[in-house]
């Protein structure tokens, strides 16, 4: 009968025959069993298939790597950098405790595991599907290849090859030839590659000279030295000392040194100042130094990049002004300066930067006497408070908020009568530079739109003072390369412009984006910008020497410290007045004495008790803008 026939078995039973609701479509355990089975034989096929596929190329030959070269505006080359700075060793020069380092902190199981990171790759492919870069833990052994092999690029193509090619360098190097090739290959930061050209760099020794806690400290730098190299800022400093505790603390979890041994560890060896190449000195290595903290806000590249070479840097700054800035500073430093004859010219530091108010191109700066010498960047120094330099800040934001003050134009050097109100109290306090005015302004105002309009002009977050009653006076502390871009918003009719160095980088014949010049943008109405000029051009009669402004006659704005300002620190903030909008300069004098946390005081600088080193910082500005005034009237 037809009812009682059984059904025709079929090759794949599903849904499943003879079984009702939910369990005939849940597979069986022997159709899961086959399922994974043929699921793991298809996956071991195109795992065999990538692994015959992939080769191990050549290794990237030094002699193939060029050098990063920077350039200055007019196209001319100003410097080049980038010779590989490596010394191979072998790994018998290298100290077991710095192999252990180096183990603890990048890859524990080096010696047991074969030479990949399975969780590493899922997580490239977990943040390439997140639109991030496919980065991911690597080992030992992965890292070498990219080192090695590969380019630095992030991407999961690059992952995966670098897993394949891991594997197969696994089989073929034995541990000790892939652990001195990855101590030979890795970058340090201060352009060393390798752990004996770092061990030069940061301590100045061999590397087989290298104790325990320099070991450590060196392999903090694995994981970036940009974030890790402790000269470079407070922030660094604080993360290189934690790491460099985990690091110890690892070593003795991991069973590669003693509880006894580490206890000897507890003071944080500090590597010595970084040593700026030759080739980078006097006003090299800080216009350089601009150029890389500027590419670094703007791109993905780092110092390991740049430093690898190949690398083609258009800047923004002009060869003939940065020489007439850097000699007004030291022809202004030989007349003034004399620590000989008065205790208080000791530890005198001068800083400058020239700003082209009408797209923010930093066309010059001066960062100290000498990069190779003195490394700190004077230029780009955020420690130095502007005093009554920022008060200019705060009769913007008045006129930007309306105020009711009462106002009446003021005739004289400022100029024609501007188009907006002025509040007549703030105009005489920033001419006069009298502090209670800004105090008043500061409770009618509120310190929260001062702030913002301080932000919109373009200093940053990190410089601003607290929001406190001294706040309008100055106790912000903007560098001369800020405080200039920011000025600038004042020649520019209320236009403000973001200050950059470079303006185009070349790699394998290649421009990278995201170089363009930024962008102006409108902060304040050009009224009130005007009003603000009109006010600085009275300051700026006060302030500077009448053979100056007789040089210049086409309307010099200026605002600056006076003698009322007793807070460390003279600044004098100049624009020419020249058609376009001409150069603003931001020009600083400070005392700072190494190891001493807080300036010195200013006051007798120059031999001039009553001028705290106002007198300087003018001077220095009328002799840079006149000679370069005159040098474009050729």
């Amino acid at each position: 009968m037809k009812g009682s026939e059984q059904p025709k078995k079929r090759f794949i039973d599903y849904p499943r025959q003879g079984r009702a609701g939910r369990r005939r479509w849940l597979p069986s355990w022997r159709q899961q069993l086959g399922t994974a089975a043929v699921g793991a034989a298809g996956l071991a096929g195109l795992f065999g298939t990538v692994y015959v596929q992939v080769d191990i190329p050549d290794e990237n030959a030094a002699s193939r790597q060029e050098a990063t070269v920077y350039y200055w505006a007019d196209g001319s080359q100003m410097v080049s950098e980038g010779a590989v700075n490596r010394q191979n060793v072998t790994l018998a020069q290298v100290p077991d405790s710095v192999e252990h380092a180096v183990i603890a902190a990048e890859n524990a199981s080096f010696y047991s595991d074969s030479g990949v990171s399975l969780s590493g790759i899922a997580r490239a492919a977990v943040n390439m599907a997140k639109g991030q870069e496919a980065q991911g833990g690597s080992t030992i052994t992965q890292q070498f290849v990219k080192n090695t092999y590969l380019s630095q690029d992030q991407t999961l193509k690059r992952k995966v090859k670098e897993f394949f090619i891991a594997l197969k360098l696994d089989n073929r190097k034995s541990k000790s030839e892939i652990l001195q090739g990855y101590l030979n290959t890795s970058y340090f930061g201060r352009n060393s590659f390798g752990i004996q050209a770092a061990a030069n760099a940061y301590y100045g020794i061999p590397a087989k000279s290298l104790d325990p806690s320099q070991g450590a400290a060196l392999a903090a730098l694995l994981k970036g030295a940009e974030q890790y190299d402790p000269a470079l800022s407070d922030a660094n400093h604080e993360r290189a000392v934690e790491r460099w505790k985990w690091i110890l603390d690892r070593e003795v979890a991991t069973g590669l040194m003693s509880r006894e041994e580490r206890a000897r560890y507890t003071t944080f060896p500090e590597p010595r100042k970084p040593v700026t190449p030759t080739s980078q000195k006097g006003q090299t290595g800080y216009l350089v130094d601009a150029a890389k903290k500027y590419l670094r806000s703007r791109t993905d590249l780092t110092d390991r990049d740049l430093a690898r070479g190949g690398y083609r840097i258009h800047t923004t700054f002009e060869k003939d002004k940065v020489a007439l800035l850097a000699k007004a500073v030291e022809d202004e430093r030989r007349r003034s300066i004399d620590p000989k004859k008065r205790a208080a010219d000791a530890y005198v530091e001068c800083g400058a930067a020239s700003v082209r108010p009408r797209d923010g191109a930093v066309v010059a700066l001066y960062g100290g006497p000498d990069a190779t010498k003195h490394f700190a960047n004077n230029a780009d120094t955020a420690g130095v408070p502007a005093g009554s330099a920022f008060k200019p800040f705060v009769l913007a934001a008045a006129l930007r908020e309306g105020s009711a003050e009462a106002a009446e134009a003021v005739p004289g050097p400022g100029g024609p009568s501007p188009a907006v109100a002025l509040p007549s109290a703030l105009y005489e306090g920033l001419v006069t530079s009298a502090h209670p005015p800004f105090v008043s302004a500061g409770k009618r105002l509120g310190l929260e739109k001062i702030r913002d309009l301080a932000l919109d002009a373009g200093l940053h977050k990190s410089s601003l003072a607290k929001l406190e009653p001294t706040f309008p006076l100055g106790t912000s502390t903007p560098s001369a390369i800020r405080l200039a871009g920011a000025y600038s918003l004042f020649s520019s009719d209320g236009n403000r412009s973001e200050p950059y160095s470079v303006t185009k980088v070349v790699h394998d014949g290649k421009p990278l984006p995201g170089l363009e010049p930024p962008e102006p943008r409108r902060v304040l109405d050009p009224a009130a910008a005007r009003g603000v000029n009109f006010a600085l051009r009275a300051f700026a009669w006060k302030s500077l020497p009448q053979e100056t402004v007789t040089k210049l006659p086409q309307g010099v704005t200026a605002g600056g410290t006076g003698p009322a300002d007793r807070m460390r620190s003279a600044w004098f903030i100049g624009n020419d007045g020249a058609p376009g909008g001409g150069l603003t300069t931001a020009v600083t004098v400070f005392r700072t004495k190494p190891g001493t946390p807080r300036l010195l005081p200013m006051e007798g600088v120059g031999g001039d008790a009553r001028l705290f080193g106002n007198g300087i910082p003018p001077r220095i500005w009328g002799a840079y803008a006149t000679a370069y005034a005159a040098g474009t009237a050729k």
